[in-house]
């Protein structure tokens, strides 16, 4: 089963699935969301295949998210139904890896964001190398973090999840480990390795390649952290950040500043009422919340600049957190 993004194969006792669309950091579209379900399920009932394994082509990612340009396209043109079917079936992938009876491994190497967090973290093994970069940059394009997102960061050790999401930080290397977002650790340079053994060991092999993690960069902000993004409010996160009157917290503050206000809000609500759901749950809560934001103005905007134009220069409506209506947010959630 080869399609020109996505190639399955059979390993001896496992079914490889390499992510193939250099050009694009991995991005995912439909056929290759598409192709990646076909596998899974050729594979779930298929006695000689013990685990599966799903891989980069590129050194440079592992996957860089959904394909976002496409959306805000079809945001433009009114097109819902096409809005709908990328995440209905992004969001049915994203469940089947979790619920998948059988090992699945992501080795990842490079730019894990999105979407492709989406195609790893629910898997039983994530392995990720020190050059491996996780994000869920999506508040930073008038996004919210979707994928199951709002199930899996409110379940990460204490106010991680909200501080990420909201945050878009990146987190590299063991640090994924520490945080949750990964299982393993192994070195890049053990990797090749680590992929020719997998086919004979099957998942026993991962524990074979594994290091010690290096120390938690986030650590020294970890009270911080779960102090400030514990608020039930994005403006009063920023007043409990101002507060502190620290380096970190201004820099955290700045990064704040450069997302969509709107995004903010509807995304602490949603990894909020994300701890309360399961994975079933959460996802559907999040397909019903992609129908409005999707139609926001901050969506075409946030995509426009960051990733369409890449002026860096967003025009957010509202422009501020304080001019944010609470009600229209929850409307948005209900």
């Amino acid at each position: 089963m080869t399609d020109s993004s996505v190639i399955a194969s059979r390993e001896g006792r496992i079914g490889r699935i390499l992510l193939n669309r250099p050009k694009a950091l991995n991005a995912l579209d439909l056929p290759m969301i598409a192709a990646i379900a076909a596998a899974l399920a050729e594979w779930r009932d298929d006695p000689s295949v013990h685990a599966v394994v799903i891989d980069s082509a590129s050194d440079r990612a592992f996957c860089a998210g959904g394909d976002i340009r496409a959306v805000r396209t079809h945001a433009i043109a009114g097109d819902a139904a096409e809005i709908e079917k990328f995440f209905a079936e992004e969001y049915a992938l994203n469940a089947a890896i979790a619920e998948y009876p059988k090992p699945y491994i992501a080795l990842i190497d490079g730019i894990c964001m999105g979407g492709g967090i989406g195609v790893s973290v629910h898997g039983r093994v994530r392995v990720a190398t020190e050059a491996a970069l996780f994000a869920m940059p999506e508040t930073a394009i008038g996004m919210f973090p979707d994928i199951g997102a709002t199930f899996f960061l409110p379940r990460l050790p204490g106010e991680l999840g909200v501080f990420l999401g909201l945050t878009g930080t990146r987190v590299a290397g063991g640090d994924s480990v520490h945080a949750g977002l990964a299982t393993h650790f192994v070195p890049r340079e053990a990797l090749p390795a680590l992929r020719a053994a997998l086919p004979h060991e099957g998942v026993e092999a991962v524990a074979e390649f594994a290091r010690t993690l290096p120390a938690f960069s986030l650590a020294p902000h970890r009270d911080a952290i779960d102090h400030c993004f514990s608020a039930p409010t994005v403006p009063e996160i920023r007043r409990r950040l101002t507060a502190l009157a620290l380096p970190w917290a201004e820099e955290v503050l700045a990064t704040l500043a450069g997302m969509s206000p709107s995004a903010l809000c509807w995304s602490l609500a949603a990894i909020r009422r994300g701890a309360t759901l399961d994975l079933r749950a959460a996802l559907a809560a999040e397909l019903r919340l992609t129908r409005h934001v999707t139609r926001h103005p901050d969506f075409a905007e946030g995509v426009r600049a960051m990733v369409v134009d890449k002026d860096r220069k967003p025009r957010w409506s509202p422009p501020t957190v304080d001019d944010v209506d609470p009600a229209a947010i929850a409307a948005m959630l209900e």
